[in-house]
């Protein structure tokens, strides 16, 4: 919810801070008071169109800061994280500043965002009616989403997109195949040469590590054989390294006894000593046998190396990975000799999705139509207090072509209504007045509480043109639509002020040679004497006092 406003040189505000509470906020004052440029500057913080003649005559710029409590799961959060912005603990923070210039910054939580940003947060934070033209209700894109929420159609609709989902795998899967067999049908006389090439060889796993390793040994050979021959004489020259361990130890072995211990690890050291020379001199003896001297068989190495790294750079791949190649090129020939079998059994999947698809989309539309049933029954004993009783709200479901078919079903919904009998039904945006517009989104927003997540609403004159019985069910809607989100709404209704649980008075004053405008939290005394002032116009009397109490007490009701 809104939690403070703070604005700084905008219009006739040179410096205002504005703390809110939840439930139904009023907002209240002469005309020409200066309320519409509260609701612009609210606008300027959530994103709004900025404008050089919103700058203070005489300021350099203009700065709006608009803090929100919000909680866990808010819709904001998640954009939030999307651009890598700093989470506020609870708190989020939209701050706009324009210049003289008309050129505007933004900010989140302090950190620089682009103005579109700011929008798609504020648009998640505050919801406007009446001000500005691009309310969010009156989009048909919102409109799907709604109904579902309102419906209770989260199963039905995750359904659907898994469905969705499934289906256009399905058809990757058997495009892939169905492309890749028309391929492998003109390339089959380069597959069966590439496969008999590859069969040929035989390229084995790990296979081109082996046969480097071996043909490096192979061309040192010489040299590996002098130096282990040269080794094995040095080592056997005499009676040999083995021989002296053993005397050395049999000499020390005779006055061990008499050395209380102090020998025996040299002893240990010696006979272990011996028994690696004389395994040295073995496994010499070894790798000199199993040296290859032969050229021929150097020749033989490289040639099935040199073989294996050419057939890897003509599939462009490492050697080792040319096993797979040989699988992958025999799967095409097998393709093209099984006559196009797996492409038919992936179209036969696809096909099974689709209709999968249908059907739960079908069952979504059902639904959704019981759904739009439900919703346009409970507009139509909305409109009627309001003063709209030959209005027609009605949901419209429309069967969308299949290239527009997602995941959220095959239907095209959209909101509509004709305000005089007679009349088609049309777009939201029918309703020429902005009062008009504002009552009607007051009874679609009364309708649709449960389904729509935006805390905060805001309403611009909502009553216009209308007052007794008309205005107190205005009243009453404010009131029942406060309990679950935070309202606040500029009124020149009493009915509809003496609701509120909070109120605010915008005045207008000259000070000195310039005019600014005011806005006061009032007080239980001056809340009564504002309704009575809206009640009886310039002049308060004791009857409208009298009048004020009466709907103080009422609710709204007199």
């Amino acid at each position: 919810m809104l939690r403070s406003l703070s604005i700084r040189d905008v219009v006739l505000i040179e410096r205002l801070d504005l703390t809110f509470q939840p439930g139904l906020c009023v907002l209240t004052g002469e005309t020409g008071a200066g309320k519409s440029i509260l609701l612009d500057a609210l606008g300027l913080a959530l994103g709004e169109r900025a404008e050089a003649g919103l700058v203070r005559h005489g300021a350099a710029q203009a700065t709006v800061a608009a803090a929100f409590d919000v909680d866990g799961g808010h819709p904001a959060e998640a954009l939030l994280a999307e651009q890598g912005i700093e989470d506020g603990g609870g708190q989020l923070i939209l701050r706009r500043i324009v210049g003289a210039d008309g050129r505007s910054r933004a900010f989140v939580n302090d950190q620089p965002v682009s103005v579109s940003l700011l929008r798609q947060i504020g648009d998640a934070c505050v919801e406007i009616h009446g001000q500005f033209d691009n309310q969010r209700l009156m989009h048909t894109a919102t409109h799907r989403a709604l109904l579902d929420a309102y419906g209770g159609l989260a199963a039905e609709g995750a359904t659907a997109a898994g469905a969705h989902r499934a289906w256009r795998a399905a058809v990757e899967a058997f495009e892939r195949a169905e492309a890749d067999l028309a391929q492998a049908r003109r390339e089959e006389e380069f597959l069966r040469h590439a496969v008999d090439e590859m069969e040929a060889l035989a390229p084995q796993p790990g296979e081109e590590a082996a046969l480097a390793e071996r043909r490096a040994v192979m061309m040192h050979a010489e040299k590996l054989i002098e130096a282990m021959n040269q080794a094995t004489a040095d080592l056997s020259a005499g009676a040999g390294v083995e021989a002296a361990l053993r005397g050395a130890a049999r000499a020390l072995e005779r006055v061990a006894d008499k050395a209380e211990g102090r020998l025996d690890a040299a002893l240990a050291a010696l006979d272990r000593a011996a028994v690696e020379a004389a395994e040295a001199v073995v496994l010499l003896h070894r790798a000199s046998a199993d040296m290859d001297l032969d050229p021929r068989n150097l020749e033989k190495v490289e040639e099935r190396l040199f073989a294996l790294r050419t057939l890897s750079r003509k599939h462009g791949v490492d050697v080792d990975r040319l096993p797979a190649v040989l699988d992958g090129l025999k799967a095409k020939l097998g393709d093209i000799e099984d006559g196009g079998g797996r492409v038919r059994r992936l179209e036969a999947e696809a096909t099974a999705a689709r209709a999968a698809y249908v059907a739960a989309a079908g069952a979504l539309r059902e639904k959704r139509l019981a759904a739009a049933a439900r919703l346009d029954k409970a507009m139509a004993g909305e409109l009627g207090p309001l003063k709209f009783g030959s209005a027609r709200f009605g949901t419209r479901i429309d069967a969308l072509e299949e290239g527009a078919w997602g995941e959220h079903g095959s239907d095209a919904v959209a909101f509509e209504v004709a305000t005089n009998p007679g009349t088609p039904p049309g777009p939201l945006n029918k309703i020429s007045s902005g009062g008009e517009m504002s009552r009607f989104m007051l009874a679609l927003k009364a309708v649709l509480a449960q389904a729509d997540p935006v805390p905060t609403i805001v309403f611009d004159e909502v009553d216009a043109n209308v007052g007794g019985a008309v205005a107190d069910a205005v009243g009453e809607r404010l009131a029942r639509l406060a309990v679950r989100f935070q309202v606040l709404v500029v009124t020149h209704s009493p009915q509809v002020a003496a609701r509120g649980a909070h109120h605010w008075r915008v005045s207008k004053k000259i000070d000195g040679a310039a005019t600014v405008t005011r806005v006061e939290a009032l007080s239980a005394g001056e809340r009564k004497e504002e309704i009575a002032r809206m009640l009886a116009g310039a002049r308060v009397t004791d009857e409208a006092r009298a009048a004020a109490d009466s709907l103080l007490a009422g609710g709204g009701a007199a």
